[in-house]
């Protein structure tokens, strides 16, 4: 994604008409998929995760991992400045919450129990992204 978003939705009506029901419950207006439900969190091809909403690439299947959590889960993302952080406070808990920098899609949450050598665990919705393969 380049820097220029002007071909983005400014409205929920217009990211209505682009995405399903699941992807703007999830991205856009910060829902989660039920566990164990979602097209990736059993996912095992070589690729690159992107952002439903933008393109943005997100998380590499190199950083992928089975969590036991149903939810795609990865240790670190593509990049740092791909994926911001802020606290959630909702349900009654205090978790961090990881969103798409480019375009501030919700993708999930992220926990400080996960492998090395991060020690981070990215628990992120399947609805939030799509998969593009790459060659082996």
């Amino acid at each position: 994604m380049t820097d220029d978003r002007s071909d983005l939705p400014t409205s929920d009506d217009e990211w209505r008409e682009r995405l399903t029901a699941a992807q703007f419950e999830v991205a856009r207006a910060g829902g989660t998929e039920r566990a164990f439900t979602g097209e990736y969190w059993d996912h095992h091809d070589r690729g690159v995760y992107v952002c439903v909403c933008c393109g943005a690439q997100l998380f590499d299947s190199a950083h992928k991992f089975d969590s036991g959590s149903g939810w795609p889960s990865f240790w670190q993302p593509t990049a740092e400045a791909r994926v911001a952080a802020e606290t959630d406070h909702s349900h009654g808990m205090v978790r961090t919450e990881v969103r798409c920098e480019d375009c501030a899609a919700h993708l999930g949450h992220v926990f400080p129990d996960g492998p090395e050598p991060t020690g981070l665990r990215s628990c992120i919705n399947s609805a939030a992204l799509r998969f593009e393969a790459t060659a082996d």
